[in-house]
């Protein structure tokens, strides 16, 4: 897998497409297709956020496990330079390594059997990252950085608030030093207070490493405080994308008004 050439999008979708087959009769006949993303494209700089926004099944978070190669999809996905769906298992594991992701419910995406050091340094050992002592160091320094006591690492899930496992996620991902993150609903678990510390930790990650965070939200607010970028989803399209400033100052889409009334936002200038 090549780097990024300078200058180059960390990451760059043209004409995405997941749609699923409608099949009816004996037969099992496709009838028609449930277009779930629907010839989706944009460019993403490193160290920048793009929110995407849309009503529940607007598409959002199909089109993230696209982008991630964890479902299929027709279009064209490249990483760093390199066009993803070409790559075989094996081309793309090296990649995988750089593209972590963040869950809605950091509960059900934590195993209830692994204690807190074995969560954050599994990756690690899938990876083949460093020898046990060097993961081990890696995974207190991570623990670190989200702002978790290292001592806690012999404890299980269960044990933590709803932020505090939020955090752990958060570390699981960041200790692999990827490139790109997606935050699929990664606060909407969440109380206010803690969204608002999950938020400043997220933003101070990424100022620190130049991260790039696909964020997607249903979450406006949450939303506006972390996106550079913005892109409006309905029905599996793109209804308007643009810097995230001017779409909240001024919305064009009648789709876009509609989410931004509903969210008591609109017409909000950016801070």
């Amino acid at each position: 897998p090549s780097n990024t050439p300078a200058g180059a999008p960390l990451l760059e979708v043209e004409d995405l497409k997941v749609w699923f087959p409608i099949k009816k009769g004996l037969l099992k006949r496709t009838v028609d297709h449930v277009k779930a993303v629907d010839g989706i494209r944009f460019s993403l700089p490193q160290g920048q956020t793009l929110g995407i926004v849309g009503e529940s099944g607007s598409g959002k978070s199909t089109l993230g496990l696209a982008i991630l190669r964890l479902i299929g999809s027709q279009g064209t996905i490249r990483f760093k330079g390199n066009a993803l769906e070409s790559l075989s298992q094996q081309q793309i594991r090296p990649l995988r390594r750089q593209m972590q992701v963040v869950f809605q419910d950091p509960f059900g995406s934590l195993s209830p059997r692994m204690s807190v050091g074995e969560i954050v340094g599994e990756g690690l050992r899938i990876h083949g990252m460093g020898t046990p002592g060097e993961q081990q160091t890696a995974i207190i320094e991570a623990l670190r950085e989200v702002g978790l006591d290292p001592d806690t690492r012999h404890r299980y899930p269960h044990e933590f608030s709803g932020g505090q496992r939020q955090r752990i996620a958060i570390a699981r991902a960041l200790v692999l030093k990827p490139a790109l993150i997606l935050l699929d609903e990664p606060t909407s678990a969440l109380d206010r207070t803690v969204q608002r510390q999950v938020v400043e930790l997220l933003r101070s990650l990424q100022t620190k490493y130049n991260l790039t965070y696909l964020f997607i939200s249903h979450d406006l607010a949450v939303v506006k405080a972390l996106s550079h970028q913005l892109m409006v989803v309905k029905q599996g399209q793109v209804v308007e994308q643009g810097a995230a400033r001017e779409i909240f100052a001024a919305p064009q889409h009648p789709y876009t008004q509609q989410l931004l009334e509903a969210a008591f936002l609109a017409p909000v200038a950016v801070d």
